[in-house]
């Protein structure tokens, strides 16, 4: 199956800061695992298949990318999860089993959600040093005026 990605797309990818995109991987990982439930409960072999392995693939990524070093303690602990994540999902193709899915879908949203937050507070912050930054600007222009 060639999956193709839209420009858009693309340019959101480009543009996101690091934040934004972990979170658009756990979009994307929670994504695949509803796919693969729904999949699962109507007994559609290929779409399970086909999402319980890219959700595989973004938990792997995940994990390969965590930096233990300078993440410390929550860094362990996020590779303790993953870990545990992707002990489990394999299993899904093997026993058509649902409860797997779900499982990993309780323990990563409320990390999306987490995430999702910490995101919006960076984003804010920069958005309010910005603002900082062109107040000035914008006061010698209308006083040089």
């Amino acid at each position: 199956m060639i999956q193709t990605i839209s420009i858009t797309t693309i340019e959101r990818l480009l543009e996101a800061s690091p934040s934004r995109l972990v979170v658009m991987l756990y979009d994307e990982t929670l994504r695949n695992l509803e796919t693969c439930v729904a999949a699962i409960e109507r007994g559609d072999i290929e779409t399970r298949c086909v999402s319980v392995n890219r959700a595989i693939e973004i938990v792997y990524h995940l994990f390969l990318t965590l930096d233990t070093q300078e993440g410390g303690e929550i860094a362990d602990k996020l590779a303790s999860i993953y870990r545990f994540v992707l002990s489990r999902l394999p299993r899904v193709n093997a026993t058509n089993d649902a409860e797997p899915v779900r499982e990993a879908i309780r323990l990563l949203s409320p990390m999306l959600a987490s995430w999702r937050e910490l995101d919006e507070r960076i984003e804010a912050s920069i958005a309010a040093t910005e603002s900082l930054v062109s107040q000035p600007a914008a006061a010698n222009v209308t006083m040089g005026a």
